[in-house]
């Protein structure tokens, strides 16, 4: 097995590299699945273009250089969950800071050398992960993980959520989980793609800057409208 510790992507790397290296981070993910530095270095390795140009759409407005410039980091290390438990009830801190808890999980942490604009989108979109399920109302299960790729898929287009759902609805076709049927999954999946298709992009949002926003206000300015599902 690879070790993750020596594993990076050089500058300008070629889709061979890129490609490799990625094969090399699914061989670290098998076996610890929640490593951040391989988490982080695929999507990167997959996703190059797409983060390419998110970048570059960024430079477009003001808010956006400002964040290329500033970096901001959604860290687990630059956050106080107990500070932003405190916050009222409904609040995007509050109901943040309970995700975690509730689901016994830490945020997103990462060691990986920002070099680049392109590294930093990477980062920003493993960060604001939790933030979507908090907004969205998608749930932490397997059903509920795949629709908020699904979402991310329409809404910025990444390659490895195409390549998480594809391998997901393989796996769920051979044995159908918590109760979920085949079309079922099919419909809910491409219910959130299109609401992601049809939501503001959310990349280059500073949530930070919200924490006392109730939710449902950020919800409504940022997602569009859950699709019923009869």
């Amino acid at each position: 097995m690879s070790d993750p510790n020596t594993l990076s992507l050089p500058d300008n790397a070629s889709l061979f590299t890129r490609l490799r290296v990625a094969r090399q981070c699914l061989e670290v993910l098998k076996d610890d699945p929640t490593n951040p530095t391989c988490g982080q270095l695929i999507n990167i390795c997959l996703d190059l273009n797409v983060y390419a140009s998110l970048a570059q759409q960024l430079r477009r407005s003001e808010e956006g250089r400002r964040m290329l410039s500033e970096r901001p980091s959604l860290q687990g290390k630059e956050l106080d969950l107990d500070a932003l438990e405190r916050l009222p009830e409904g609040t995007l801190g509050h109901g943040f800071a309970r995700y975690f808890r509730d689901n016994k999980i830490s945020p997103f942490e990462t060691t990986l050398e920002l070099k680049n604009d392109i590294d930093f989108i990477g980062k920003r979109y493993r960060e604001t992960h939790d933030l979507l399920h908090v907004l969205t109302g998608y749930a932490t299960d397997v059903m509920g993980e795949m629709e908020l790729q699904a979402y991310a898929l329409g809404n910025l287009g990444i390659h490895t959520a195409k390549l998480i759902l594809l391998f997901s609805a393989v796996e769920h076709f051979k044995a159908p989980q918590s109760g979920v049927g085949r079309s079922e999954f099919l419909r809910r999946v491409g219910a959130a793609y299109r609401r992601g298709r049809a939501s503001q992009q959310f990349l280059g949002f500073r949530f930070e800057h919200h924490w006392e926003t109730p939710v449902a206000t950020l919800s409504a300015r940022l997602c569009a409208p859950a699709q019923r599902m009869n």
